[in-house]
């Protein structure tokens, strides 16, 4: 062996005192014919200061997260959690998949801890109605964060793992799932697939990697049997696939090589020990939901039951089959899908030994959106516990890649440098937009409505069950579930009602294919929905909003309640205002506020502001006026512009013209043989020659400081 690729061997085995390993693999997990430089060991306490880093970074994620992304963030856990901790008398909205026990109640029990815990402290500070009401919307996002930062954190040290402590694929995993757009976006909401998938990396991390390896089954003797990490590890796994069954997808694949290359002493411990923590999970499941459902039911056969054999699932959306190939990864991994690719084609056609962890990811990476496919219903979420695995998988390919451009300062590279750059800001242009502006006013207008709530409502009393329902009351015409509930909300005086989109269980295939919810009779026909929908109709609208009349019979805040009261304020998107308009042209109804939405949307019924239409004449009296008074202040700065563009024309020196020639006293050219003033230095004269002033001569340098 020569001297050249020794060395680049010792360049990249990784440390053998490695801590990041939960069990050391005996050959280098990654070789190459060029030797380069590696960076330095990072110190003891690297570690915990890559989690501290990781945790401020997703709090700061989660506190700047102002859009809409799928209705399964709220009515998925907060709307149960909202129940468990305050009761099903404050308002939540509890979906039809509760009401068929399809999901468990482990996912939404965590924020139900979360809200309690906020309004233990809200009651303990003492913070006002508006106070607390911002704790309890903030909370459930903080806690995510730290959940996303745990996730980040072991999907670096799988990174460290597998290439080694001194690697640049590590750091370069690390940038992968910081500067990630997804996981910008989504990483800290409230959806289960994001607990998922923290829960999933870390369980690779504690996976016995090493029983899988062809080198381990040649030296069984030489591996170490951690049953307490395998335990914990198996727990996690159990956990994963009871918040989401297709979870199980990956564990079926790992497992199953994990068996089939490893001794007879090691499928021993890996069948007891899935065994215990499969039945341990599983046992505290039930009886978690047993409280919750208030009967004994087993939600993961119920949710096979309803999307497989009753195909509810297609009721949500319909997708081809290649979706996860033409949209999934393109919008989990974005600007690092190249070197996604390039890593999955590069490790499954090289099938080394020794890269036996890396052929493992890539090919779960591939099986299971393949199964997936096989489903009529998809989304991109589905897969998101794919997303360290990917941006491990392409840490090597950006390091051949970018690490030249990075490390050196040859001109060669700088296109190499320029892309680098560009990609960058590609991603951060896209997280500040899909976390900022698209879909925020959905979001937004709740604020309004806890707003006005504060000024016109009753605060319900927080001591008892003895609650006042003198609040506001809002109605949403909008495709069902476009906006949180009362995780946002809040106040159970708040009384609103949506339009619902209940899909159609325990119908016939004739009813199925003629079924049409609510959101799409009131979008079929406008008209004819409010005619039969709404109390009165639309010959009897009320002229003044419910809280300025007497109190009346308490009122339950419910949304189901049918046919619809006219609510005090109305809610809909700016492509339904023409037919509004039209519908109620001497109703009292006015704009009273309106927001930015979104740019654009791939639902027509959701384009547009947000627009809110109330009944009280003083709040779109006040509304015409701050709109006025916006127009103007745009007024204003527009013409600040044209006075300060004028103002910089009229400051630049005129430009001269063929015929001008030097002729004005003023002019600034001048021929060379044209004297000027003579000029001194210290009052001595200067030569001629150096006082000839050419057209293109220009001052600069100790001379121009002098004055010549």
């Amino acid at each position: 062996m020569s001297t050249r690729s020794r060395r680049s061997q010792r360049s990249y085995a990784p440390s053998p005192a490695s801590d990041s390993a939960p069990f050391s693999p005996s050959t280098p997990t990654t070789t190459t014919s060029e030797p380069r430089l590696r960076p330095p060991s990072p110190p003891p306490d690297a570690s915990a200061n890559i989690l501290l880093f990781l945790v401020a970074f997703r709090l700061v994620n989660a506190l700047t997260v102002r859009t809409f992304f799928q209705p399964d963030e709220f009515f998925q856990s907060l709307e149960p959690a909202w129940k468990i901790a305050f009761g099903e008398s404050q308002g939540p909205w509890i979906t039809w998949e509760w009401k068929h026990q399809l999901r468990s109640s482990l996912h939404p029990l965590i924020f139900a801890a979360v809200y309690s815990v906020a309004d233990l402290v809200a009651r303990t500070l003492g913070l006002s109605p508006a106070s607390r009401a911002d704790l309890l919307v903030a909370a459930p996002g903080v806690t995510e964060a730290v959940i996303a930062a745990v996730g980040d954190y072991y999907t670096w040290k799988l990174a460290r793992y597998i290439y080694g402590d001194r690697s640049y694929e590590s750091w370069a995993t690390l940038a992968l799932t910081v500067l990630s757009p997804w996981q910008w976006f989504c990483s800290t909401r409230t959806l289960s697939n994001c607990l998922e998938t923290t829960i999933t990396i870390v369980a690779l991390n504690l996976w016995p990697w090493d029983w899988a390896t062809e080198t381990s089954r040649r030296e069984p003797k030489t591996r170490n049997v951690n049953s307490d990490r395998i335990r914990l590890c198996l727990l996690l796994a159990a956990f994963a696939c009871i918040l989401r069954p297709t979870n199980i997808l990956i564990w079926i694949y790992i497992g199953g090589v994990a068996l089939h290359r490893s001794t007879w002493e090691e499928k021993q411990t890996l069948a007891r020990e899935a065994l215990l923590s499969g039945s341990a999970i599983l046992t505290v499941s039930l009886i978690v939901d047993r409280f919750f459902y208030g009967f004994w039911t087993f939600p993961p056969l119920r949710f096979l039951y309803f999307n497989i054999a009753q195909s509810l699932a297609v009721f949500y959306g319909k997708n081809d089959f290649h979706y996860y190939i033409s949209q999934g990864y393109p919008l989990l991994l974005t600007t690092a899908l190249p070197f996604t690719l390039f890593g999955l084609y590069r490790i499954l056609k090289n099938r080394h030994a020794e890269r036996s962890v890396l052929v493992q990811l890539a090919t779960v990476s591939l099986a299971m959106p393949g199964v997936l496919s096989l489903v009529a219903h998809k989304e991109v979420r589905f897969i998101y516990p794919l997303l360290p695995a990917l941006h491990i998988l392409s840490a090597s390919p950006l390091v051949k890649f970018f690490l030249p451009a990075v490390a050196t300062t040859r001109r060669e590279y700088l296109p190499r440098r320029l892309i680098f750059i560009f990609l960058i800001l590609v991603n951060v242009v896209i997280a500040v937009y899909t976390t900022v502006f698209h879909a925020s006013g959905v979001i937004s207008v709740l604020s309004y409505l806890r707003q006005q709530h504060d000024l016109h409502g009753t605060a319900a009393k927080r001591d008892g069950t003895d609650l006042t329902y003198g609040g506001i009351t809002a109605g949403f015409l909008m495709p069902c579930h476009s906006t949180p509930w009362r995780s946002h909300l809040v106040e159970p005086t708040i009384h609103a009602w949506a339009l619902s989109c209940e899909p159609p269980v325990d119908f016939s295939e004739t009813e199925k294919a003629v079924y049409r919810d609510e959101a799409d009779q009131f979008y079929d026909n406008p008209t004819q929905f409010l005619r039969d929908n709404m109390v009165g109709g639309l010959r009897h609208i009320p002229r003044r909003p419910s809280y300025s009349a007497p109190p009346n019979a308490a009122r339950l805040p419910t949304q189901h309640n049918t046919p619809h009261e006219w609510p005090d304020y109305l809610i809909f998107f700016a492509q339904l205002e023409p037919t509004m308009k039209k519908l109620l042209p001497g109703a009292a109804y006015a704009e009273c506020w309106r927001t930015f939405n979104t740019a654009w949307h791939d639902d027509w019924r959701r384009h547009g502001d947000v627009i809110v239409w109330c009944l009280d004449g003083a709040e779109q009296q006040a509304w015409r006026a701050e709109k006025h008074r916006r127009e103007i202040e745009e007024r204003d700065r527009q013409f600040d512009h044209i006075v300060q563009a004028f103002r910089k024309d009229a400051a630049k020196p005129s430009e001269k013209t063929w015929f001008s020639w030097g002729s004005s006293p003023s002019s600034s050219w001048n021929w060379p043989w044209q004297r000027r003033k003579r000029t001194t230095l210290f009052g001595v004269e200067l030569p001629q020659v150096l006082d000839w002033n050419w057209p293109w001569k220009k001052k600069r340098g100790f001379l121009a400081g002098l004055g010549f």
